[in-house]
């Protein structure tokens, strides 16, 4: 996999060799994502027993979403002003190399990969295979907190157009010149199961892409040319920049917007709200199947 997309930045996805040997370079920021959807409190305990050397932690609950309000999903995007803050205390400037990582697949690491996209900020990336690939290679890891860095004044605005809204997700569903991708795993899309959600299924019209077909099994992203194979599959003839990407809460989605940023095939967008949003109101239509 090339990981090198622009003269000393990393844009998408960052390698462990590249990651080491930056370790001490005090452009570059690392944060630890690890997180579990059934223990939130558990990838701050896994920080605190062992983390990549000057990592910060920031887990999707509460750092990387917002409050709830029944109908706005279950992961809403926090309030911009909250993530301006939390960028702006990392002390997040233009030239600063943020290096997101989890355990392996890069699903928790690529939410805060879309977020300081979102504000503005290009030079972010993923650790490819997370600390799983990285303790693999006996790299160090530490208990220690951080240093503190120098806070500063994080103005990023947001780029509304990466986004859409539960409105513009159902003018188009079921229209042929857009795409709707499925991140979750395909019985959820088909609606055979249901562990979170009010009700089972999938938007209308929608294609399933399952985020783990994107990966590799040791949760490193596959190849760049079998990447792009899978991608164009899922978006047939349908140009990326008219793609819509949804999820159960608008976070697995993130990570196949990273893998088509990668791929090169850019200009999709988050459907934030995800499944949670769109199954709480019973008047919105639900498909299951395969169609």
């Amino acid at each position: 996999m090339e990981y090198r997309e622009s003269l000393d930045s990393f844009l998408t996805l960052v390698s462990t060799e590249a990651l080491a040997a930056h370790l001490e370079d005090p452009s570059w920021l690392v944060v630890d994502c690890r997180f579990d959807l059934t223990q939130p409190e558990k990838g701050r305990r896994e920080y605190l027993s062992g983390h990549i050397p000057g990592a910060f932690y920031a887990g999707l609950e509460p750092d990387l979403s917002g409050p709830r309000t029944g109908a706005n999903g279950r992961h809403p995007l926090p309030d911009v002003e909250a993530i301006r803050g939390l960028f702006g205390g990392w002390g997040v400037t233009d030239s600063t190399q943020v290096v997101a990582y989890d355990e392996k697949t890069g699903l928790w690491a690529s939410r805060l990969w879309w977020l300081l996209r979102y504000l503005g900020h290009e030079r972010s990336a993923v650790l490819d295979g997370g600390l799983a690939k990285w303790s693999r290679e006996g790299r160090p890891v530490e208990t220690a907190l951080p240093a503190d860095r120098t806070p500063v004044a994080f103005e990023g605005q947001p780029h509304e157009a990466m986004r859409v809204s539960v409105d513009e997700v159902a003018a188009v569903a079921g229209n042929p010149s857009w795409r709707i991708i499925d991140a979750r795993a395909p019985e959820r899309y088909r609606g055979e199961i249901e562990p979170i959600d009010r009700v089972a299924g999938h938007v209308p019209g929608a294609a399933n892409l399952h985020y783990l077909r994107t990966l590799n099994a040791d949760g490193t992203f596959l190849p760049a040319a079998a990447l792009r194979a899978t991608l164009r599959g899922v978006l047939a003839d349908v140009p990326p920049e008219r793609s819509l990407c949804y999820c159960g809460s608008g976070v697995t989605a993130c990570h196949s917007l990273l893998a088509f940023e990668h791929a090169g095939l850019s200009g999709g967008r988050l459907y934030a709200g995800s499944w949670s949003e769109w199954s709480s109101d019973p008047r919105r239509p639900v498909a299951t199947g395969d169609e």
